[in-house]
């Protein structure tokens, strides 16, 4: 019988081929979707996306392929893990972080989530990968994939259309896991492909393919039984062609003969497997053991064989067509066969070969999800038992727990509850393991059963790193259940522990003062900050110095002392610095330190520490991270008047893959630029955006955001309203006013205008409080501003924008010089008038701000005044007169056929960015390929020769 082809086992898919190449193509031109194909197993989802891909191999995409496995259902984001094929040997920053996560190197804090810092780490990997190269990313079998992986899975769906990403998932109509559901719901019937049984044309045109003939009746009601199933009707034909009951005629029919047929699929697949040999057979049993793929290596590790010795029952395996080549490793054919192999094992014979398969493997330095995995399978689905537990196990898990629960606390929770149930109630082994099961229940989010387990612990644990780490659990129970004063005491318990460490004292201490931040005990957080510092040094324990100096960041900022904080960052920096352990601390130190600089209108030293937090987080910060330094950045762009850079920063990442606080800053960033601009669309669909994130912070004031939907009730004459917003900010936040204070002057100007000027009076008064004894320019210019605008004082609001200019806030700095303006009108003082309208105009133009020139000029106009000889000409909007300085020089270096990665190189930007910039280059240009850019940029340079 013919060789199965994959493009017989696809007949009758055409239309569906063409909808996956589709998707394919847009995602090769930099338009990305989502598609979810769902059907029965067998019925060709992953044969389906195979041929879509050979069809179009040669579009220059990058393909990542992993799938879901029924044994490993319980560890965290392994089908991600797979797939993109992290654990291969690489000399990527990105890729060598998360293998260092895995193996527990950059773990340093216990309370680390280290599945959610994966989760963060793939997603910032993903970007790096479509920022090199389209990108498409294969998940089969999500019906056995994690919580989290599906739950990735979704936050990349509703992100795809901002990179050349497809993401492809296969599914079962089975099981209808809740999380399942959601992701249907979340991609909607558009972009999902059911996939039903074939034609009765389509059935006679396969099995004429498989069976080399035209089938006759007998064949095709014969075939009816499969219900247009690909996968049975191929294992039907090659079953009825094993016991010769297909017969090939003259003239070309396959007719039925004498024989028996399969009864049904799993019958099918077992008669395939009646044909391979014994010792085969007790291969692929072995093989089974380690799930639907599998690595050569571990197969020979689990047999305690070489590798070379496979090579014969692997040939006829795959002969067979129960094995197939999956990239680098092997696969099963299809996950059924997978199944009817694993279940003819006997239930204890099973149990006991998972045991020694984890044992050999973790012998063999197996990772620990591999070995975890195996060790499930031996104790798994028998519930907790009393019996003692394999010695070996135990051991094991001593050694290797805390890494395991960090990585996979579901896991490790099941299995320490065996082993904690399974050993001696008093011994040190048992009480490490008890403490373990209380901080893996606690990442798993079972804060009662944590907390009952911490305690019961206490009863008799003496070791007092034990202690310590289970008075820890229960700090950290308190404070999620918001009982933080609790949580204090439990603290307190602890560090009165005799015996402990200096170590362990230091960090309670950091944990305790962190505690006291939280509760908004500024000055309490300070005193055991220090403290902490103190014997964290002694104790020469970085990541207790590191993180009590960010303590101690925090507090000086908040008690006004700004520019006391700034050696603490680089006392934090420098100690972080030497630690990988303590990277991600390093960033968000870098990034606070970049904000704390523009607080303190210190602009150019704040953006370089901004891209510096940048380039580390690009490198291997989490995608959390990463979105922080952008959005930080873009803010700092903002204010300091460079807005075509700052749109090009808070629009790099998809708002979805933000928290929601950064995602509402820079969609406020981006509509307060566009209301400035003129482009009331964009900006009102920048607002429209940012809703959902502003109800999952409980619609918090962020100040660009209230801005910009002050901008848009101004826009449409509801002045009142308008000041609504922003007053709002400072009803509700006056603790949190210098995080607000650069609405204070809208505020004001606002409330002039709607004659209330008891509002206006008590804003005023904010803004001269926050300046009182401060040297900080921009807070000076705020109060004389405010101050100005209430008391018609144009000598006071001269004074105020050359305090602006001072901190270099320029659209500031023009609405003072506007203002001005219009008082020296009244004052009858025409030339100061038009001097300071001509300088407002100018710096509205070089920010591109046509909304506020056009107000401009249309309010004074009436007073005769109008754009002087030497005015700016307004900045172009489309063309190549429209590009920024950095996109001019990034086509340029597009004409010079450099890539994405090459010019961030180049120009010391990220990856991200650059594409960024590409994409606004395409839109100006009114063009759609870097081809295109190329020749616009060497037409332009002929038309200047």
């Amino acid at each position: 019988m013919p060789t199965v082809t994959l493009a017989g086992a696809l007949i009758g898919r055409a239309s569906e081929i063409a909808t996956l190449v589709r998707l394919v193509t847009e995602a090769a031109g930099g338009r990305g979707g989502a598609v979810l194909i769902e059907g029965e197993p067998g019925i060709g989802k992953s044969a389906l996306v195979r041929a879509a891909l050979a069809e179009v191999a040669d579009l220059g995409c990058q393909v990542f392929w992993g799938a879901g496995d029924e044994l490993g259902q319980a560890l965290p984001l392994l089908p991600l893990l797979e797939g993109l094929r992290v654990r291969e040997p690489s000399t990527n920053p990105r890729r060598n972080t998360i293998v260092r996560l895995l193996r527990g190197e950059l773990t340093a804090d216990r309370g680390t989530d280290v599945s959610a810092a994966l989760a963060e780490q793939l997603l910032a990997l993903i970007a790096e990968q479509c920022a090199a190269q389209p990108t498409i990313l294969v998940i089969d079998d999500l019906q056995w994939a994690d919580q989290a992986s599906v739950a990735l899975w979704g936050r990349l769906a509703r992100s795809v259309r901002q990179v050349p990403l497809l993401l492809i998932g296969m599914i079962r109509p089975v099981p209808q896991r809740d999380d399942l559901l959601a992701l249907r719901r979340a991609v909607g019937d558009a972009a999902r492909l059911q996939l039903s049984g074939l034609t009765e044309a389509a059935v006679a045109e396969l099995i004429a393919a498989l069976a080399g003939g035209r089938p006759d009746d007998k064949l095709l009601r014969l075939a009816d039984g499969a219900a247009g199933n690909p996968l049975y009707v191929t294992e039907l034909v090659a079953a009825l062609a094993r016991s010769s009951s297909v017969t090939i005629t003259d003239a070309g029919a396959a007719e039925l003969t004498s024989g028996p047929a399969p009864s049904s699929l799993s019958a099918a697949i077992a008669d395939r497997l009646g044909f391979v040999s014994g010792a085969v057979r007790d291969v692929l049993r072995a093989a089974a053991l380690l799930g639907v793929d599998l690595a050569v290596p571990d197969l020979a590790i689990v047999l305690g064989r070489g590798v070379a010795d496979l090579i014969q029952a692997v040939d006829e395996a795959r002969a067979a067509g129960v094995l197939a080549e999956t990239g680098n490793s092997l696969g099963f054919r299809h996950p059924m066969i997978r199944a009817a192999l694993y279940d003819e094992i006997p239930v204890p014979v099973r149990a006991a070969w998972h045991r020694d398969a984890g044992r050999a493997l973790a012998e063999a330095g197996a990772p620990v999800d591999r070995v975890a995995r195996q060790l499930l399978g031996a104790v798994g689905g028998s519930g907790v038992t009393t019996e003692p537990m394999d010695e070996w196990i135990l051991s094991w898990l001593a050694r290797t727990a805390e890494l395991l629960v960090g990585q996979a606390p579901q896991v490790a929770a099941e299995l320490l509850r065996q082993a904690v149930a399974g050993s001696p109630v008093g011994s040190f082994q048992h009480d490490g393991l008890e403490g373990r099961l209380a901080d893996a229940l606690y990442r798993v989010g079972d804060v009662a059963e944590a907390e009952q387990v911490a305690n019961h612990a206490l009863v008799h644990a003496v070791e007092p790193d034990v202690l310590v780490d289970l008075h820890w659990t229960l700090a950290q129970c308190s404070m999620r259940a918001g009982r933080s004063a609790e949580s204090l005491a439990t603290l307190n318990r602890a560090l009165a522990s005799p015996g402990i460490s200096a170590r362990h004292r230091a960090r309670l201490l950091v944990l305790a003062a962190r505690t006291h931040s939280n509760l908004g005990e500024v000055e309490k957080a300070g005193r055991v900050g220090a403290t902490a510092l103190a014997a964290a040094s002694e104790a020469g324990d970085n990541w207790a110095i590191g993180w009590a100096l960010h303590v101690l960041t925090i507090v000086t900022a908040v008690q006004g002392q700004m520019t006391d904080a700034l050696p603490l960052f680089d006392r934090a920096l420098t100690v972080t610095q030497a630690d990988p352990a303590l990277t991600d601390l390093r960033l968000l130190l870098q990034i606070n330190k970049a904000i704390t600089l523009g607080c303190l209108d210190q602009y150019e030293e704040a953006i370089g520490a901004a891209r510096q937090a940048r380039q580390l987080a690009d490198q291997v910060g989490t995608v959390i991270r990463l979105a922080q330094a952008h959005s930080a950045l873009g803010q700092l762009l903002f204010d300091s008047g460079r807005w075509d850079d700052a749109m090009a920063e808070v629009q790099v990442l998809h708002e979805d893959l933000k928290e929601p606080t950064a995602a509402c800053c820079d969609l406020g960033v981006a509509a307060v630029i566009c209301f400035h601009r003129g482009d009331l669309t964009a900006a009102r669909r920048h607002l429209a955006a940012a809703v959902p994130h502003a109800k999952r912070i409980g619609n918090r004031v962020v100040g660009p955001l209230a801005l910009a939907q002050s901008l848009d009730c101004e826009h449409a004459g509801a002045l009142p309203e308008a000041l609504a917003v922003l007053t709002a900010g400072f009803t509700d936040n006056t603790e949190e006013l210098e995080e607000i204070e650069d609405l204070l002057g809208d505020a004001v100007r606002l409330a002039m205008a709607v004659d209330e000027l008891g509002t206006a009076k008590a804003l005023a008064g904010h803004a001269v409080a926050l300046a009182a004894e401060s040297e900080i320019p921009h807070r000076q210019a705020n109060a004389l501003y405010c101050r100005g605008l209430l008391d018609h004082d144009p000598t006071g609001l001269l004074a105020a924008a050359e305090r602006y200019g001072d901190a270099s806030r320029p659209l500031l700095r023009a609405k003072a010089l506007e203002a001005a303006a219009g008082d020296f009108v009244r004052a009858d003082e025409r030339d100061r008038a038009r001097t300071a309208f001509t300088s407002a105009l100018d710096i509205y133009s070089s920010l591109g701000a046509a909304t506020d020139v056009a107000g401009l000029q249309s309010r004074f106009r009436a007073y005769g005044i109008r754009r002087g000889p030497h005015a700016k000409h307004r900045q172009a909007r489309s063309g190549w007169d429209s590009l920024t300085p950095t996109e001019t020089k990034i086509a340029a270096l597009v004409q010079g056929g450099l890539s994405n990665p090459e010019i961030a190189a180049r120009l010391f930007l990220s990856r991200r960015t650059v594409a960024t910039h590409v994409s606004h280059i395409l839109k100006k240009l009114d063009v759609h390929s870097r081809t295109d850019i190329a020749r616009e940029a060497a037409l332009r340079t002929i038309a200047s020769k």
